[in-house]
């Protein structure tokens, strides 16, 4: 197949707006879930059950991301980029004002699986219109833009979470995604380009039974790990059935000509690495806003909008390397860069198991700067790789692989952070500061030890691997020819 589009192509001041109607959505996204986190225990009050209870809202959601995922890059290539991306922006809003007028936990069950549906179309449609409208040499540039969203939102969600929860009505913290979304919608219909197949193969319904089904079940089974409503025979069940789902998918998978995930991608080194090397960094980096509340609130004693505001630098840092990551990029190259660049998130992780009872303000605030100078880097550098070699008819299905990678990962990221948090703090001294955090301190040694190593699956790049995006021979040569830039 072959990509087309239904309209001409888009022009300088489309390209100029894409890359911020792609990332006002990823930040509605991101900032839904953070802000949702800290009014739990209001709303639990205010619909008279507890907190616990509270786990299905936020699983739902989860649960949601997991089934229309995979389906995402389907729908794009049959029906259209703008439609989908349109629909995805539409459902998520109306989800969210459903959520905000929801009067009991089961509607509001519903209707996060309603938002669920609209978030999970969005970042893998928005980045395959980013790599269909934008050359191989801008991606990264692009990419270094729309992924600061991602990074803004969960920090800056605790602290307007806390805000609203303290002067307004819980409503409000679903309510905020309405004008941006009103927005994204005006804006999107009017501008964004409507990528799509001449022609598509039917939707693989048995593998979307298969793939969605096994991949719902163990986002849940890590959503409620930890508690105590499901015995660990009927944990292991439930893993068992899931990994057998999976199973069957992947072998459906290998059956079929066109399969709901073409795992056929997996073959490009690039795009191999791209998803398995992120999948594992993302388990490390993918817990720590679980901990950081964990440490600050809890362990610390600051109130949930002291702690939002000590971890806002690594969204001041994100922005701050937005301007100079195609250099970098430019000059190591993939390979150095995310080899490296593993090895020193996960030592900066590891940095907070220092962080203590006596540990002064501005070093934290430091420590967090600099983690988030480098998770940028290193999301920016994953997301980008992925398309380096794939074609033009093969990025929705990239997009779709890649998105629900990072789905798993940072469940499973959130589950480990509070397993190994579980094991070092008894249940009786959850209450306990010190306990708490020698607990996390853990954690993090953990997640960093785990992000270290995972710099092992980079390393079966190549030096000229995506050197079509990072420009690095380009970069090389003119160092060792400068006479040659002057012509």
């Amino acid at each position: 197949m072959t990509a087309s589009t239904s309209s001409v192509p888009p022009s300088d001041s489309i390209k100029r707006l894409l890359p911020w109607l792609v990332a006002v959505a990823f930040f509605m996204q991101s900032l839904d879930t953070t802000i949702l986190n800290t009014a739990v225990p209001s709303i639990a009050r205010a619909m008279d059950v507890t907190p616990l209870d509270m786990k299905a809202v936020l699983a739902s959601y989860t649960l949601s991301l997991a089934v229309f995922i995979p389906i995402s890059g389907w729908m794009a290539d049959r029906f259209g980029t703008r439609r989908v991306f349109a629909s995805a922006i539409g459902l998520f809003t109306v989800g969210s004002i459903l959520c905000g007028l929801s009067t009991s936990i089961e509607m509001l069950v519903i209707c996060r699986v309603i938002q669920g549906a609209g978030g999970a179309m969005m970042m893998p449609v928005g980045r395959m219109t980013l790599a269909r409208t934008f050359g191989k040499a801008d991606l990264v540039r692009v990419m270094s833009f729309v992924a600061i969203p991602s990074l803004v939102g969960p920090m800056i969600g605790p602290i307007a979470g806390g805000l609203i929860v303290a002067y307004l009505h819980w409503s409000i913290v679903f309510f905020v995604n309405i004008p941006v979304g009103l927005l994204g919608l005006y804006f999107v219909q009017r501008h964004l380009p409507d990528y799509r197949e001449s022609q598509t193969h039917p939707l693989d319904l048995l593998g979307l039974v298969l793939f969605g089904g096994g991949i719902a079940l163990l986002s849940y089974v890590l959503e409620v790990f930890g508690e105590h409503r499901l015995t660990l025979p009927q944990i292991f069940g439930l893993l068992g059935i899931a990994v057998a789902l999976l199973a069957g998918y992947g072998i459906r998978a290998t059956l079929i000509a066109f399969p709901l995930l073409n795992l056929g991608l997996f073959k490009i080194r690039t795009f191999r690495a791209a998803v398995s090397g992120g999948f594992f960094t993302r388990l490390g980096l993918g817990g720590i806003p679980f901990l950081f509340p964990l440490l600050y609130q809890i362990g610390l004693g600051f109130s949930p909008i002291q702690s939002g505001l000590l971890v806002l630098p690594q969204a001041v840092a994100s922005i701050g390397l937005k301007t100079f990551m195609p250099t970098i990029l430019a000059r190591l190259g993939y390979r150095n860069v995310l080899v490296g660049n593993t090895i020193v998130v996960g030592l900066m992780i590891m940095t907070f198991a220092t962080v203590g009872a006596h540990t002064p303000i501005w070093l934290i605030v430091i420590q967090a700067f600099v983690l988030g100078f480098f998770t940028s880097m290193q999301y920016t550098s994953m997301n980008t790789l992925v398309y380096a070699d794939v074609s033009a008819s093969q990025t929705s299905g990239a997009s779709t692989i890649a998105a629900t990678g990072q789905q798993l990962a940072i469940s499973f990221g959130v589950a480990g952070a509070g397993l190994i948090a579980a094991i070092f703090v008894p249940a009786s001294d959850h209450s306990h500061a010190d306990t708490l955090i020698h607990g996390v301190q853990q954690s993090f040694l953990a997640l960093g030890v785990l992000t270290v190593v995972s710099s092992v699956v980079f390393m079966e790049l190549r030096k000229d691997d995506g050197e079509a995006i990072s420009q690095h021979d380009s970069q090389n040569h003119r160092a060792a020819h400068p006479e040659s830039a002057e012509h």
